[in-house]
């Protein structure tokens, strides 16, 4: 049987620090969005002149204004999951450093990645229409899950093969965190699995085997000894980065192991293409068994767009490289020009103590509501 629940309510009207908390407050850990998403859904539909679409738990919210272009507003629902490390303040409900609500710093799960900016998206949202203050550009507000796991199972992803007309536009805004300046692109990122495979034996008798696990060793020499590159494309530095992330083998301590796996990881420049990545990591691990296990493709900056030139120019800060990966590249495979920008310091994502300043908040919600104005 179904137990059908009351959504959350959500006051989109409020400050918008403290709708960040309120947001925080609910969990949405990957895979379980649903409860957010039905508030978000809920609050979206008691403004009138947006056109909603649902799927699972992603919202499309369009304006029709006619206008002669179209800004996407788009952002994750989701987070990682919750600290493990007790006593750890970036857990859920949210927590005010001050004890004063709205004021100074918030800690929780999604401060910075990135409820601070589907905040920012829902308070554009409610006043929009406020006192005749339509925007000068029509907005698609776009809320999706999964965008912290496996790439297959991105929500962002399946908006764009169910509704890619809705996601159409001139120039897209992902509102991941950037530190209030804006972030052209991003690297691209792809995984690998480097497998030895040697012969069991009993760890008394090892002579009789082959240890798979010492096999490995030149995999991981060559990964520590590898110098990164930076990459300067269409004026910005895109830093790289290759490692070895996990490393499995064995199957007792008495018994020399017969195979052993290393995951890597390679985040690579926006002038390569996956299979150029991967060209690059099977140069450097020749001689070994080496499978691509996941690939998405990076974005070039597209600073070179007048929207975006005029965004950059509304917020001031000179723009920077996006080393991690985003959803702006999914955005760039559309033909949308997109850069990254949104409240909070980007390395403090994931954190055990992630936490954003809530004047970081109002600020990239000004910028945005002054820009979309023009």
């Amino acid at each position: 049987m179904t137990v059908e629940t009351t959504p959350i309510l959500l006051d989109i009207r409020q400050d918008v620090a403290l709708l960040t908390a309120a947001l925080m407050d609910i969990n949405s850990v990957s895979g379980n969005e649903a409860a957010l998403a039905d508030a978000v859904e809920s609050a979206l539909r008691t403004i009138p002149g947006l056109q909603l679409v649902r799927d699972g738990d992603a919202i499309i919210a369009r304006t029709e204004l006619g206008r002669p272009e179209r800004v996407i507003l788009a952002g994750h629902l989701d987070t990682v999951p919750l600290p493990t490390v007790e006593g750890s303040l970036g857990t859920v409900p949210a927590t005010w450093e001050s004890g004063v609500p709205g004021t100074g710093t918030l800690y929780g799960r999604g401060a910075t990645d990135m409820k601070g900016g589907v905040a920012v998206q829902l308070a554009l949202a409610a006043t929009m229409f406020d006192g005749g203050a339509e925007p000068g550009k029509d907005v698609t507000f776009v809320f999706y899950d999964h965008e912290e796991v496996e790439a297959v199972k991105s929500g962002l992803g399946r908006l764009v093969r169910n509704h890619g007309h809705l996601l159409e536009g001139d120039f897209a805004i992902l509102l991941e965190p950037t530190d209030g300046t804006v972030e052209g692109g991003c690297n691209g990122t792809s995984r690998f699995e480097a497998t030895t495979v040697g012969e069991a034996a009993h760890s008394a008798r090892a002579w009789m085997g082959s240890n798979a696990i010492h096999a490995a060793a030149p995999i991981l020499s060559r990964l520590a000894s590898y110098e990164p590159r930076t990459v300067n494309v269409d004026g910005l530095d895109y830093r790289e980065s290759l490692n070895a992330v996990k490393i499995n083998g064995g199957t007792a301590g008495n018994v020399i192991p017969d195979r052993c796996v290393v995951e890597i990881n390679y985040r690579f420049a926006p002038d390569k293409t996956p299979d150029q990545a991967e060209a690059h990591v099977r140069e450097l691990l020749d001689g070994f068994d080496v499978v691509r296990t996941d690939a998405a493709a990076g974005a070039r900056p597209g600073l070179n767009h007048p929207a975006a030139a005029s965004f950059v120019a509304a917020v001031g800060a000179e723009p920077k490289p996006k080393y991690g990966w985003t959803d702006v590249a999914r955005f760039s495979e559309l033909g949308v020009p997109a850069v990254n920008f949104g409240p909070g310091d980007p390395l403090l994502a994931h954190k055990d103590n992630e936490h954003v300043d809530s004047d970081a908040i109002r600020e990239c919600l000004r910028a945005l509501r002054s820009w979309l104005a023009d």
